[in-house]
């Protein structure tokens, strides 16, 4: 009888803490939010996060009546910036957008002081944008069968250039060496600017990087592209087939932006923001400037959002692996 008792005491506790649980749920949806929103990105001005990340803050204060205010705090590949996230309160007033390298700076950096999927609560995949791979006409290709025949023809001989070992634009050529069965010379660079500088140049013979960044260069016929990342063509380059189309089938890689908050945020915080991002990636202002960066816009639900990040952090653990690249 006695234990009967501790049990039917056990499950009136549990019934009670469900109650105040779904009381407090309420209160918080009622209430949140009550002061302004602060929207941390993980990097400096000026870049293509960063824009975005303005872009939204508007639309989405009209949605949740309250301010949006963006933060830029750069650092290790966004690891500064999203640590601040990370140990915030658990309420919603401190976001991140979040980028690729959130999902490869666990395998690229000796040690982070978070966990990249644990200790954050995904709220929506914002965009993706794809990558398309770009040759100095000085290289006697015109697309990318007649690379992969060069390439293995000159195995080591042919490089490619990127942002940085480790980089969204570096793990792009990792999967393409792969899936292509090819050789070709990583040359790091410190960030786009330089290596875009020696790709025009004829320094370098080949780069990924962001159809909105290049689009004007392959127009001007100063760069030959080659193909698109995604499985679908890119509406700034509709002409350049993908690098899926032009065989490689299994070929598919983006870079991405997705808004993020501490782990442990209340659900019905979780699902304000998220109707926010949705309310504001449909508004014309916001559509029209995905547009012409060439970004996808998603909207995913907090759950996919989970997966796709878990998705993200299996697949550039991966190719960091076959890099063999490393920071401190």
């Amino acid at each position: 009888m006695r234990a009967i008792r501790i049990r039917c005491r056990a499950w009136a506790r549990a019934a009670v803490a469900t109650l105040l649980a779904a009381a407090f749920g309420a209160s918080i949806a009622q209430e949140f939010p009550s002061r302004p929103i602060h929207l941390v990105v993980p990097s400096s001005a000026g870049n293509v996060a960063d824009l975005v990340a303005r872009t939204i803050a508007a639309p989405m204060a009209k949605a949740l009546g309250q301010p949006v205010v963006v933060e830029n705090i750069a650092g290790a590949g966004g690891i500064t910036g999203t640590d601040k996230v990370v140990r915030s309160p658990k309420d919603g007033y401190t976001i991140a957008l979040a980028s690729s390298n959130h999902a490869i700076n666990p395998s690229i950096y000796k040690s982070i002081p978070f966990d990249s999927l644990k200790d954050i609560a995904p709220i929506s995949v914002v965009g993706t944008t794809p990558l398309v791979l770009v040759a100095n006409p000085s290289l006697p290709v015109k697309d990318l069968r007649e690379l992969i025949a060069l390439a293995k023809a000159r195995p080591g001989r042919i490089n490619y250039g990127s942002a940085g070992n480790g980089t969204v634009l570096h793990l792009a050529g990792v999967l393409l060496v792969s899936e292509a069965s090819i050789d070709l010379t990583h040359v790091p660079y410190k960030g786009f600017a330089p290596m875009l500088t020696d790709l025009l140049g004829g320094q370098i013979e080949l780069a990924f990087a962001g159809v909105s960044t290049v689009a004007g260069h392959v127009r001007a016929g100063k760069l030959t592209a080659l193909g698109v990342s995604t499985p679908q063509r890119s509406a700034i380059l509709p002409d350049v087939p993908t690098l899926a189309q032009s065989g490689l089938p299994n070929y598919s890689f983006d870079a991405w932006l997705a808004l993020i908050g501490p782990a442990g945020l209340p659900r019905p915080v979780l699902e304000r923001l998220y109707g926010a991002t949705r309310a504001a990636l449909a508004t014309p202002e916001v559509q029209e400037v995905f547009t012409a960066q060439g970004l996808v816009a998603v909207g995913s639900t907090p759950e996919s959002a989970t997966q796709f990040f878990r998705a993200e952090l299996d697949k550039h653990a991966r190719l960091v692996k076959k890099s063999g690249a490393t920071l401190e």
